[in-house]
Parts: C-alpha cells; structure tokens; sequence
C-alpha cells in the first residue's frame, strides 16, 4: 500500500503541461495528493489549476503574488504541507521531466531514510534530451558540489525529492533564502549534515517538451557561491556531524 503524501509542484506559465500532470499524478494512488504552487502565471495556469482543484478534493493549489523563485514557491508549498498531516512531501517538477510514475519508488525508498533524492547519475546517466553542454554544466556543478561539501551523492542539484515530515520539521524554512540550483543543494545539505538518512534512486531525466526552462546564469553564479557557505555552516567539514543512523 503507497503511503499518504503531497506531491509539491511550483507553476509559472505551465498551462500546456499542467492537465497531463494532473492526470498522472492522480492515476498513482488515491492516497497520493498534489499541491500547486502557482506564481501568478500570465498564462493561466492558476485558473486551470482552480478548476482541477473544484473537480478533485486530491488536487490543492496555493496562489502566490508574483514570481520569486522556486526556492519560495517550495518553501511556500512545504509550510503548506506542515500545517496538514502528510507523513512524506515531495517536489516534482510541473513540466514533466520528472515521471510521476517514478513517485511510488520514491516513497517506498523513504520507508528507511529521511530524505530521497531522485537522481539522474546514480549507477549511470539518465537523461534525454539535454544538449551536451548542459549535459556537462549539470555533472559538473554536481562534482564541484562533492568536492567543497563533501556531500557523497551523485546528483545533489536534482530536483526530486521526498522528504519525511520529521525532516521538513527539522528544517529552519524561513532561513533558507537559496533559489534554483543551490536550493536543492542547501536543503540535501542540512538533513545530511544533521547525521539524517539520506538515499538515491536511480530515476529518468526527460527534458520538457512544451515550454522554456527557467534556467539563468543567476541561478548557477548563486549555486557556485551557495557552496562555500555550507561548507563553513558545517564547520570547515566534509562530513556529517553525527553518524548517519541505520
């Protein structure tokens, strides 16, 4: 049986992709909800996320005034998540790159560990669609992230996640001012430094297919800096502070 969870999904300007989301994420399990976190889409994307959500009580949507990063958007959707009950949280892109069906996996992975990362170069790499170029950014942030951090995981700047309630709860949300990249980066980072359980399953990056990428240079000169300030956060370490329990 599937645990009960909330698949967290930040909008902006996601109207082509949302209805497909939507249909996925539904056919997983009925113990297996959706938040959508919409930054005030231009496109629409909130209104059709208001009907989705009027037509299934498993669909939530939560408006925010204007775009400020998806690093906001999740922190919003999490704080969301704490007020209610959901043992396990997720973030999931909207557009489609991350497969819906992978969730189930996920959430079995994270019977026994805090935090799961959904990663693209675990035994391998798996993506499609990615010039080389951005092929090479990517696998090169993530071995520039191992190295100053000390974090032992292949894709720390991936954006599938499944978080165990206590571990969100654990997390000083309003602290966290990262976006992008170094978002994903910082979080990883405080549940591992805090000796918590952190694994990864090998998953199927697909590029999107409707839309542009939100990607920009911002993005990755503040996951470049992001780092160093971690490493001096865990005291100059390369390792947890306490032993990871088993």
């Amino acid at each position: 049986m599937i645990a009960r969870a909330l698949v967290v999904s930040p909008t902006y300007n996601e109207r082509e992709n949302l209805a497909e989301l939507v249909r996925r994420v539904l056919a997983l399990s009925d113990s297996i909800e959706l938040l959508i976190v919409d930054d005030n889409s231009p496109d629409g994307t909130g209104k059709m996320a208001d009907a989705f959500a009027a037509e299934n009580p498993r669909i939530h949507v939560k408006h925010r005034a204007e775009k400020d990063g998806l690093g906001r958007a999740y922190i919003a959707g999490f704080k969301w998540a704490l007020e209610r009950d959901y043992p396990f949280v997720l973030e999931m892109d909207a557009d489609l790159s991350h497969n819906p069906s992978d969730v189930p996996r996920l959430l079995e992975a994270a019977q026994e560990a805090d935090l799961v990362l959904g990663s693209r170069y675990v035994d391998g790499i798996r993506v499609l669609n990615w010039p080389a170029n951005r092929l090479m950014l990517s696998l090169g942030a993530a071995l520039y992230v191992r190295l100053i951090t000390g974090m032992p995981f292949s894709d720390p700047t991936g954006g599938f996640k499944c978080f165990r309630r206590e571990a969100l709860q654990g997390l000083d949300l309003d602290a966290v001012r990262s976006n992008g990249y170094s978002f994903q980066i910082e979080l990883t980072h405080q549940i591992w430094r805090r000796g918590l359980r952190v694994r990864e399953v090998p998953i199927i990056f697909t590029d999107r297919f409707q839309g542009k990428s939100k990607m920009s240079g911002r993005i990755v000169r503040e996951a470049l800096t992001m780092v160093w300030r971690l490493w001096l956060q865990n005291g100059l370490r390369r390792s947890p502070r306490a032993s990871s329990p088993r």
